[in-house]
């Protein structure tokens, strides 16, 4: 498949975001179960139909939530791929303008640096065309990856919130990490 600029809402050298369609589903799906290794027990990305419909249906059709795969450019036959995802949750408009950012990496693209081209094109996106001012990303400190993602896009460690998130069947540690407009 041929390059076309236009699919993508902002671009980089290596990566392209864009919005999750329910289209995606199948590959979303087979890119998660091959990542199963890789995510857990940091994350659960959907592995079923079902599963991927509803996902993407709360990200697409939810105001307060905006999902956006990362996909690979000008790879050759890989061109278009998914190699990961950067979600944001719970965004709150008035005067916090603010979001929380969930994301993940599949197994084929980790350790290549897509994610952190990646982030910094939500990053701009986000306190560009959405008009935020603030994003928070809420980590487990033993997910070393995640960390070094937020600490690589300029995130600052405000803080440790102990029992913060249920992940897995139990409440986690999270160390919260965010990022303002001005910091940009």
């Amino acid at each position: 498949m041929p390059h076309i600029a236009s699919r993508y809402l902002a671009e980089g050298p290596r990566v392209g975001i864009r919005h999750f369609t329910y289209e995606d589903g199948a590959e979303f799906i087979s890119r998660a179960r091959e990542s199963k290794d890789l995510h857990q027990p940091w994350l659960f990305p959907p592995t079923t139909d079902a599963a991927y419909a509803g996902y993407a249906g709360r990200l697409i059709e939810d105001r307060s939530k905006a999902g956006f795969l990362v996909c690979e450019k000008d790879s050759g036959e890989r061109d278009g791929a998914i190699a990961g995802f950067i979600n944001i949750n719970n965004i709150v408009e008035g005067g916090f303008q603010c979001g929380a950012l969930g994301y993940g990496v599949f197994a084929h693209a980790a350790g290549r640096g897509l994610m952190r081209e990646a982030m910094g094109l939500v990053v701009d996106h986000a306190f560009g065309p959405m008009r935020l001012h603030r994003l928070e990303i809420n980590a487990q400190p033993g997910n070393a990856a995640s960390i070094a993602l937020a600490r690589g896009a300029g995130f600052r460690l405000e803080g440790f919130s102990p029992n913060m998130i249920y992940i897995d069947g139990a409440w986690r540690d999270h160390e919260r990490w965010a990022i303002t407009a001005e910091m940009r």
